[in-house]
């Protein structure tokens, strides 16, 4: 069943917070209509992580292309009845390509986190049926009930101008029968003019008493309107906004920043909230000119216009200053000469026609000290502590989404003033931020605002290997940020459970999944280098300095930056198999082989090496020589050897592992992530494939090797010969052949009496003519090198070569023709993976090495044949330089050394540009 049928059988008012959760530029219909495919799609797709920037954006990118396209499909194959629904759908598609085309990421991070709240209502349904902030409705009430007062309000200021017009016009009328009783002579008929004015008299001060009540009562429905507006504005700006932006450093760690108040709905609060104070605003300058133009002011009678309008102005100011926010932050971890990206978005743009200006925004850089200059004095800082590009742009109004804004997408730092350091701090620690400001006039020009932003902290880096200790200062910030804190201040020691969620949020952000409570029991041993109860206490307290500055005891790296390194190698390489469960990963030594000591033979685990950066082990059971369970630890493999071949790969190529811990085979957990095999590039050529291959541990002890097969003798190059120490490791001919990745072609070897059985002694390559009369001549194996150390030198190009194989090999019957092959496919490395392992051996005699292993097998070659003791396999000459890749060195400092390797009985002669390589021995001789 699909996410979204088990969400549909949720009850009704959950249902309602996840139609709320989409917003308005997200119809609940294309949820609906493409649900399979939109889950598809984003099951594994990752939150926005800063250093991960380009390729998430061009993820993005391709998503709404293909959102577009399956929306216009979908509208076209549904039945002609569902005519309003076809409309909707393209009509959502016009839209999104409207909307989404300049910023594919936020539709792409919308629905990421819409889905992450789906799953956590149907895992949770009773927590999220409260999770609903309940003042999230109050606030749409009081933006409705002050919707009404500023209406009542507008009411009553029109009644008003009608009762002062009326006012007005008793009061001429009693100014003119004033005027009249002056001119009466008859006393009579003057004293009744008199009775009649002394009426007119008091029946224009009622109506006067009238007038003022209004206005005294519109007055206070100003004030009531002022104050109840700047408490919802103060929850809007205070609540809602405030913690959007400390949700925005959240995000930053990689955490959910689900919350039913999303931006958009913040921009209505605020265009409604805009729209109310302008509207008393103007009421209030009316109120006040007509009072003015009225002359009918009461001296017992305050006027309290005056100060509703300084109020009024204040809770624009406010409004308008706060809702120029950044809608997407900078990286937090900025590198010189890099392009980055920003957008600043001002929320109540539309309500107040600022989009008619196009208001001009500029960014610069300022230091932690220039931040809080600028929060105290709330006055944008002229001054800047660097030099940013492309710096400079207009705010531009979208008549599509309804939104003011401006996004910088090419700025780029150029140049970065540092603060003289304290103590022991390192330019990884030094916190900047940009600031954006801008400038413009509201309604008539009267009222001009400065506004201005600060960014999350930035950490400013020259080199990529500044980037760990960077984002350890940019986690901290961000989880321990106080909303009204001092630029950029936190906590020095903060509660372990706290930077425990934080680390598990960005490790589930970088690589999909989260730790497990047994897995940050362990962080939280490692990190305070002992041993602890579970669970542990809720006061535990870890400082910074534990964090990510105090090395690991026995090591030189802090507990953050291996930390850093594991989350970095599982979200590069490992992050299928880290997402299905099938890696521990964090998790000690010891309890490893506990658990393991209890599962059958080939039961294995991964976990992170604690001795190497970003390395993981393979830990497995074993079988001693006493038959006892052993349990051997495979030499961590990292990031360099996951480039060769992946770690699915490696699992698959050790024969030795059969069931991922518990108890499942290894197939059905990393089957699904190895290469499979294709056909070779180019038709002219011979396939290889590169495997794994496990060596034996130190001095070949018996506890460190594999019970029951062949050992591996791997040979060096002894020290009476003149090969240098430290060059070429040679693989003999025996173990070359013993090695079970070689075992499925023994028998044909064995038949063509290139092989005969091993009993692992020398005498079982002594080949006989008996081996091999009567059979074909088939091709021989590639010649495989052991590289372990720095080999630059090549072979020159247009040399002639020539494979000299035993004599007995020859077969009776007359040689085949064969293709000619380049060197490069007959004679193939075998590299270890690391550079430093040398001569098969390993660093940390714990561990058990491994190497990777390229198997080719030649085309044949032409034949010649020399004489009754050797064959000749003529090579064409090379028409290429040997590569100097430390991963791919072929052995050539062994066709280059002036005192060959030599130990054929042939004699001994400066290699020249022809020569011949013996398969015996793998010493390279010419003829005599």
């Amino acid at each position: 069943m699909s996410l979204w049928a088990r969400v549909n059988q949720l009850p009704q008012h959950i249902l309602e917070q996840i139609r709320f959760i989409y917003g308005s530029n997200f119809p609940i219909e294309v949820r609906h209509y493409l649900a399979e495919w939109i889950e598809e799609r984003l099951q594994n797709a990752s939150m926005f992580i800063n250093d991960q920037e380009n390729a998430y954006e061009q993820e993005a990118a391709n998503f709404l292309n293909q959102l577009i396209i399956e929306l216009e499909r979908t509208a076209v194959s549904l039945p002609e009845n569902n005519l309003t629904i076809k409309i909707r759908l393209n009509e959502s598609a016009r839209n999104f390509r409207q909307l989404f085309s300049h910023n594919p990421s936020q539709l792409y991070h919308h629905l990421i986190t819409c889905l992450q709240r789906e799953r956590q209502c149907v895992a949770y349904p009773e927590e999220c049926a409260t999770v609903q902030d309940p003042e999230v409705n109050e606030v749409f009430t009081a933006v409705q009930q002050l919707q009404i007062m500023v209406r009542t309000n507008e009411n009553d200021n029109r009644n008003l101008l009608k009762e002062y017009e009326h006012l007005l016009l008793e009061v001429h009328e009693m100014q003119k029968n004033r005027a009249q009783l002056e001119t009466i002579e008859h006393a009579e008929m003057r004293q009744h003019a008199h009775n009649q004015l002394v009426q007119h008299q008091k029946m224009v001060n009622d109506r006067l008493q009238l007038c003022t009540g209004k206005r005294l009562a519109l007055v206070d429905g100003f004030r009531k309107t002022i104050l109840i507006t700047g408490e919802v504005q103060t929850k809007v700006l205070n609540k809602y906004l405030s913690q959007w932006k400390i949700n925005q450093g959240f995000a930053g760690n990689g955490a959910s920043t689900m919350s039913a108040s999303n931006l958009d709905t913040i921009q209505a609060w605020c265009e409604s909230l805009a729209e109310i104070i302008w509207s008393t605003k103007d009421q209030i300058r009316l109120a006040i000119k007509n009072k003015s133009k009225l002359h009918v002011e009461q001296d017992d009678v305050p006027d309290l216009l005056p100060q509703a309008m300084v109020d009024v102005t204040n809770l624009l100011k406010t409004l308008i200053t706060n809702t120029f926010i950044i809608e997407k932050q900078p990286p937090q971890v900025m590198k010189t000469n890099t392009r980055f990206a920003a957008t600043v978005r001002l929320l109540v743009g539309n309500t107040l026609n600022i989009k008619m200006v196009n208001p001009q925004v500029k960014v610069s850089i300022i230091s932690e000290a220039q931040a809080q200059q600028t929060q105290q004095t709330n006055k944008a800082s002229e001054q800047s502590c660097g030099e940013i590009m492309n710096n400079i742009g207009n705010l531009e109004y979208n008549e599509t989404t309804k939104q003011l804004s401006v996004s910088f997408r090419n700025m780029q730092l150029k140049k970065i003033k540092r603060a003289e350091k304290k103590g022991t701090e390192c330019v990884m620690d030094e916190k900047f931020a940009l600031l954006f400001q801008s400038s413009f006039a509201v309604g008539h020009g009267d009222l001009v605002f400065s506004v201005w932003t600060i960014s999350l902290p930035v950490v400013v880096i020259v080199h990529g290997n500044q980037e760990p200790q960077s984002w350890a200062t940019i986690t901290w910030d961000n989880a321990f940020a106080d909303i009204n804190r001092i630029p950029f201040q936190v906590p020095d020691k903060v509660c372990w459970n706290q930077l425990a969620e934080a680390l598990n949020m960005k490790f589930r952000a970088s690589t999909g999944r989260l730790l497990t409570q047994e897995n940050m029991h362990f962080l939280c041993e490692k990190a305070f280098k002992t041993s602890l109860p579970y669970p542990v206490q809720n006061d535990l307290t870890i400082m910074w300095s534990q964090f990510c500055k105090e090395p690991i005891p026995d090591r030189s790296f802090t507990f953050w930056e291996w930390f850093y390194a594991a989350m970095k190698v599982t979200r590069e390489h490992l992050r299928g198999p880290w997402m299905d469960g099938s890696i521990i990963g964090f998790i000690h030594k010891s309890k490893a082989e506990d658990y393991l000591l209890k599962c059958p033979r080939g039961t294995f685990l991964l976990r992170f090496s604690d001795s190497e950066l970003g390395g993981i082990t393979i830990a497995w059971v074993n079988e001693g020589n006493d038959g006892q369970p052993q349990i051997l630890h495979i030499q961590p493999f990292t990031a360099k050897d996951f480039s060769t071949r992946s770690l699915s790969d490696r699992i698959r190529d050790f024969d030795d592992l059969y069931y991922l811990f518990p108890n499942k085979p290894k197939h059905e957990a990393f089957d699904r992530y190895t290469t499979p095999v294709g056909p070779p590039r180019n038709k002219n050529y011979i396939a290889s494939e590169v495997r794994a291959v496990l060596m034996p541990g130190p001095n070949n002890n018996p506890m460190n090797s594999y019970p029951n097969t062949p050992s591996y003798n791997i040979q060096s190059p002894d020290a009476s010969r003149d090969t240098p120490s430290s060059g070429m490791s040679m693989i003999t001919h025996n173990p070359v052949y013993q090695h079970r990745y070689a075992s499925a072609y023994e028998t044909c070897l064995q038949a063509d009496g290139l092989l005969s059985p091993f009993d692992g002694s020398s005498e079982s390559m002594a080949f006989t003519p008996s081996h091999v009369s009567g059979s074909p001549l088939r091709p021989l194996p590639s010649v495989s090198v052991n590289s372990s150390s720095s080999v630059a030198s090549s072979i020159p190009q247009g040399t002639a070569l020539t494979v000299t194989v035993p004599g007995a090999c020859i077969s009776n019957q007359q040689p085949t023709d064969y293709q000619h092959h380049h060197l490069g496919e007959n004679i193939t490395t075998l590299g270890s993976g690391t550079d430093n392992r040398s001569d098969g051996g390993t660093q940390n005699q714990q561990y058990l090495s491994s190497l990777t292993a390229s198997t080719a097998y030649p085309s044949p070659g032409s034949l010649v044949q020399s004489d009754s003791n050797q064959q000749q396999i003529k090579l064409p000459p090379t028409d290429f330089s040997m590569t100097d890749d430390p991963d791919e060195r072929i052995a050539d400092d062994l066709l280059s050394n002036e005192q060959p390797v030599q130990n054929a009985p042939c004699t001994r002669m400066p290699a020249g540009a022809t020569g011949f390589l013996n398969l015996d021995d793998l010493s390279w001789f010419q003829p005599n």
